[in-house]
């Protein structure tokens, strides 16, 4: 097995493609097009780098996989399947919980039962695509619909869960979000073997060093600055919520959940013409 990742800079994005180079078999990993707010723009040189990728290759591309539904960027799922029409679109079972906070807050009539994907993974849930093969793990807390994906036990993508050691984890403040899930779900990913390589969904490069995207999960449990293997969950808790109340909103909140929770579909091609943003008088 083979992972090859892709940093988007606008949006501290990692994409990540997963393949067996005997069989050619791939899942990729959260994709991302490139939208320029100024002008409400979408442009797809980031996604087609990744899908050049795909087609140098020869890959047989089985799933477009989504850890959650993002706040900070939006999905390329929606264009890469034009080009690869028998990719499955998956996301955890609790994008369903996300469509309902969210579809009366933008008032926008879609539905809530998550057929806007091809398949709602449960907890737990072993998935085959092709020779490859993965477990679905429910981590919520960042959101209600936050998945892990672990393939043969030794490489795990955590989405917004889990960031490089000296980052910590991902913000409990959106809605159905919960420092206390978090925890829950930290709790379960620090069950596992020490040896297994944590992939992460986004990497912010502290100090200004180089992008960090993955790391063992030993190290997070000795030095995460976040959550150690010993830490209390009043402990993160505290720490986490009082980090969040300082935090400003993601530069593309607003944006970027309407168009994910409800899989990315491009204007004029089933998706919506226009997004709305709410206005809202400060206090």
């Amino acid at each position: 097995m083979r992972i090859d990742s892709f940093f988007h800079p606008q949006t501290f994005t990692l994409t990540y493609l997963v393949y067996d180079e005997a069989t050619r078999d791939a899942v990729l990993i959260d994709s991302v097009v490139d939208y320029d707010p100024k002008g409400s723009t979408i442009g797809f040189k980031s996604t087609e780098l990744v899908m050049d990728r795909i087609k140098e290759l020869e890959l047989n591309l089985h799933y477009l996989l989504e850890t959650h539904a993002h706040a900070d960027h939006l999905t390329g799922t929606a264009y890469i399947k034009k080009t690869f029409p028998s990719a499955k679109v998956g996301i955890g079972e609790g994008i369903k919980a996300v469509q309902g906070l969210f579809k009366d807050f933008f008032q926008n009539g879609k539905e809530s039962e998550g057929k806007s994907f091809d398949v709602l993974f449960k907890d737990e849930e072993e998935v085959k695509a092709g020779s490859l093969s993965f477990k679905v793990i429910s981590t919520p807390g960042h959101t209600p619909a936050c998945v892990s994906y672990l393939f043969n036990d030794e490489a795990l993508f955590t989405g917004d869960l889990l960031f490089a050691p000296d980052f910590g984890t991902g913000r409990c403040d959106f809605p159905g979000g919960s420092s206390k899930d978090m925890y829950n779900s930290l709790k379960k990913i620090y069950a596992l073997d020490d040896q297994v390589m944590v992939y992460t969904g986004h990497d912010y490069m502290p100090g200004g060093r180089m992008v960090w995207d993955r790391a063992r999960l030993g190290l997070h449990k000795k030095e995460n600055v976040q959550m150690k293997e010993d830490t209390g969950e009043s402990e993160f808790c505290q720490r986490r919520d009082s980090r969040d109340s300082g935090l400003a909103a993601p530069n593309l909140l607003l944006q970027s959940v309407q168009f994910n929770a409800w899989g990315g579909a491009l204007p004029g091609e089933g998706g919506d013409d226009f997004l709305k943003i709410p206005l809202r008088i400060k206090k």
